[in-house]
């Protein structure tokens, strides 16, 4: 089904593991509150009544950036358009040996729109200083500490905001999906 898109089984799978672990710990999948304005092909039932279940799930329409690399007049490296086209998904909690960070996913296709502007400032934001441009795709437990792919090489790094990378994490997204674990807090 999603075949061309290189990503999608490891990231697919790894959101999955995910939604495993917390049956396994809680009991049931990962819930979040109720918003009736802000539907998403995630939710999956009911837990309460202020409380929905979510999983991830496979993007079925065909998503595009061509709207914002007409915009910023660059090409996007193809691994952060496969990244961001495979699932939609609350944020994936994940942990390295470095700490704890959140992938992120478009929720809906709104919500998909919405991370089309955000790409968009930040990557003026790093034009406007002179800087390589990156495209965010988590955010880690650090203050203002990013994971970025580099859109030349396809490279994984951490930067903070505003400031050039200072720490190459992974070759690519690929290897960096490899090299990450699941995170599910304990039941306090």
């Amino acid at each position: 089904m999603k075949s061309s898109n290189p990503l999608f089984d490891p990231i697919m799978a790894f959101a999955n593991n995910f939604v495993s672990q917390c049956e396994q710990v809680y009991g049931h999948k990962p819930y979040l509150e109720k918003d009736d304005e802000w539907p998403s092909p995630c939710l999956c039932g009911e837990r309460d009544q202020q409380n929905d279940y979510w999983q991830p799930v496979a993007i079925e329409e065909a998503l595009s950036f061509s709207n914002v690399e007409e915009a910023l007049d660059i090409k996007l490296h193809q691994s952060i358009i496969d990244y961001y086209t495979a699932i939609y998904s609350e944020p994936v909690p994940a942990q390295t040996d470095d700490g704890l960070l959140e992938l992120l996913f478009a929720w809906n296709l709104e919500d998909f729109e919405r991370l089309q502007r955000n790409i968009i400032g930040h990557v003026l934001m790093k034009q406007k200083l002179n800087q390589p441009v990156t495209i965010f795709f988590a955010v880690t437990d650090q203050e203002d500490i990013i994971l970025s792919v580099d859109n030349e090489s396809g490279e994984v790094w951490a930067e903070k905001v505003g400031k050039l990378p200072h720490k190459k994490v992974a070759n690519s997204l690929s290897e960096f999906i490899e090299l990450i674990d699941n995170y599910v807090a304990e039941p306090q």
